[in-house]
């Protein structure tokens, strides 16, 4: 016997997963868990025996539900989980999946389109932070076809703007947790490292490549088998974690790591992102708008390396290993340290709807 949980399978932006109403999972958090890792095939390498496509990019979970607070439509909450583990991470945010939440929600009726466009805020559980996301809706219904294109996705679709309200401090005590915007820490092996800790959406530790013998342009695979990168990538990451207030780090998708060099490709920054063990084919939504209030920080880690304009408006453009990511963002006048506004562009498509099973002996529905 197996037990049937109706599913939207989705793509957003980058990443893609199942999608669920939350009514239709089990509400006692530690056995949604076991449902989730059943679903997705966790812990196993392949996940051969789930939904998961064996990247951490592709083993994530979207859990939707109705607004539960004035002025927000929909609740999302994001669940990381990883191809070899048997973790479940409602921590940290995910920009990419937060894309297909509004479709999702058209799709099941959660929310009605306004016209030719719908705007609907969205609060993210995981952390708190709101956004309003613009979809397309021509005759009612979401449109998943137009000339939108995003590095990392064939093809085009239909544009997806999201604002984002709050992002400073989105898991950190704030913007810049370590209460400096460029820290110096000693790393084994290399000596003394200037990093920017910080967290707009992401906690992220950003780092120069150069310091670590490396030149920021390595191709996804080249990165992946550097063990002696990844083992001091690590350690600093642990370091890191205390020093953000973060506590042990080993087992949480959190801070990430992200190495920086000047752009070349026309760009503002060039960015190599690990999330946390693995190197990012493209760079999370997060953290782009992270890395991108790093470039408009004054005295940041990326000072001499970002090619940026002067004023209080910039459109980032984040160079990654699969092409580019541009962040729109806006300081404020009275402290030009502080960002107000970020906004950006993604996609979304509805890839499959039906059912997911899994077997009754982890659980048997709400029906039990």
């Amino acid at each position: 016997m197996q037990t049937s949980i109706p599913t939207l399978f989705m793509r957003g932006g980058t990443s893609r997963g199942p999608f669920f109403l939350a009514d239709d999972l089990p509400q006692d958090q530690a056995l949604r868990d076991r449902v989730l890792l059943a679903v997705m095939g966790s812990p196993d390498r392949r996940q051969i025996d789930g939904l998961g496509g064996a990247h951490p990019l592709t083993s994530k979970v979207g859990i939707i539900s109705r607004g539960s607070q004035p002025g927000v439509d929909l609740d999302f909450l994001f669940a990381q989980l990883q191809p070899d583990k048997d973790t479940v991470d409602t921590t940290p945010n995910c920009g990419n999946m937060l894309a297909a939440v509004v479709p999702f929600a058209l799709e099941r009726g959660l929310v009605t389109a306004q016209g030719e466009t719908s705007t609907f805020r969205v609060l993210t559980l995981n952390t708190g932070m709101q956004c309003d996301v613009t979809v397309h809706t021509p005759a009612g219904q979401i449109c998943y076809d137009g000339e939108a294109r995003i590095d990392g996705v064939p093809g085009s679709s239909a544009p997806i703007t999201i604002n984002f309200l709050d992002t400073a401090g989105s898991v950190c005590s704030g913007l810049l947790p370590t209460g400096k915007v460029k820290d110096a820490v000693q790393l084994d092996g290399v000596g003394e490292l200037e990093i920017t800790c910080i967290d707009n959406g992401m906690p992220l530790v950003m780092l120069r490549a150069a310091d670590l013998g490396r030149s920021g342009y390595e191709s996804v695979a080249e990165l992946n088998a550097d063990t002696e990168l990844k083992t001091r990538l690590e350690a600093l990451r642990l370091q890191c974690g205390q020093l953000m207030g973060l506590g042990d780090v080993s087992k949480k998708t959190y801070p990430k790591m992200c190495l920086i060099a000047a752009p070349r490709d026309g760009g503002s920054i060039s960015t190599r992102c690990f999330i946390p063990h693995v190197c990012h084919d493209a760079i999370g939504v997060l953290a782009a708008v992270t890395v991108g209030t790093a470039c408009v920080l004054e005295g940041s880690v990326t000072a001499g390396i970002a090619q940026m304009q002067s004023g209080l408006r910039h459109l980032v453009s984040v160079e990654h290993p699969t092409g580019e990511f541009s962040v729109d963002l806006e300081l404020d006048p009275a402290n030009p340290q502080n960002v107000i506004r970020a906004a950006l562009l993604r996609t979304a498509r509805l890839i499959m709807r039906g059912e997911v099973m899994i077997p009754s002996a982890i659980w048997k529905g709400q029906q039990a």
